[in-house]
């Protein structure tokens, strides 16, 4: 009888080891898990800080003038095409084709549209799709929209190399599962490069999208990438080389609708 006994006080001292080591466990990876979303959160209140703290989170809309180079199998096509891009947050944007301005695009909350001579037409959902998922992972909506947001987990994950420059890591994990990573300079503080992931409808693979941010000068009173790449599965598709940038303008009361754009060109 003594002999059970002591077989169930050692079974029971053991139960209460093994539990008070799991509970241990279970706070030591909580604590390292939350000092580690603070250590990215504090990567990117440095970034922002460093692209112009309040001022910058408060920017109503930006135009930028430049030129932009296409990509063929990560090869530049001949010549490039003088563009202006305008953005109002959170949802405005507009693409303006040719020292004419003869060509437009239109980007609106969850509509595409495409001005010409000819009158306006639906932008291919593929072409809108690929829009706003860029739109959707962007610096900007990562910082004004995902990190306020309670629910998105902020995982910091280490120093990598972007741009020939040392740089944070970080990744944004929203409630829906989706993930941003942006890299930081290490000594500047200026986001270096954006990316995302994301799965093709038709044939289910996943895809990388990436932007890369290089040549900062300072205009229109904020630190302002002169260059800007964007990458498909590590391929070059595109480059926008900003010639010029102005924030906060008065764009006029019909800037944004199509209708007054096609009647302008039509003229």
């Amino acid at each position: 009888m003594r002999r059970v006994l002591g077989v169930a006080l050692m079974a029971g001292l053991l139960g209460a080891g093994a539990h008070l080591v799991a509970q241990q466990t279970t706070q030591q990876v909580e604590d390292d898990a939350a000092k580690n979303a603070k250590q990215a959160h504090d990567v990117l209140d440095a970034m922002v800080q460093a692209l112009g703290g309040q001022e910058w989170l408060e920017i109503k809309n930006r135009t930028e003038h430049g030129h932009v180079a296409g990509f063929f199998h990560g090869q530049p096509d001949v010549g490039t095409t003088e563009i202006m891009e305008f953005h109002s947050w959170p949802d405005k944007d507009r693409i303006d084709v040719t020292k004419h301005r003869d060509y437009l695009q239109f980007f609106i909350a969850r509509q595409g549209w495409e001005v010409t001579y000819r009158g306006k037409k639906a932008i291919p959902q593929d072409q809108l799709d690929d829009y706003l998922r860029r739109r959707d992972h962007s610096i900007e909506m990562a910082v004004k929209v995902w990190l306020k947001d309670p629910k998105t987990i902020l995982v910091y994950e280490g120093q990598h190399l972007a741009e020939r420059h040392l740089a944070d890591q970080v990744t944004l994990i929203s409630a829906e599962n989706e993930a941003i990573t942006i890299l930081v300079d290490l000594q500047t503080h200026l986001p270096l490069r954006r990316s995302f992931q994301w799965r093709d409808p038709e044939y289910h693979d996943k895809n990388t999208d990436a932007e890369e941010y290089d040549d900062y000068h300072v205009l229109g009173g904020f630190p302002t990438a002169l260059r800007v790449s964007r990458m498909k599965n590590e391929e070059m598709v595109r480059q926008f080389y900003v010639d010029a940038v102005k924030y906060n303008q008065d764009l006029g009361a019909d800037f944004w609708s199509v209708e007054a754009a096609e009647k302008r060109i039509k003229k």
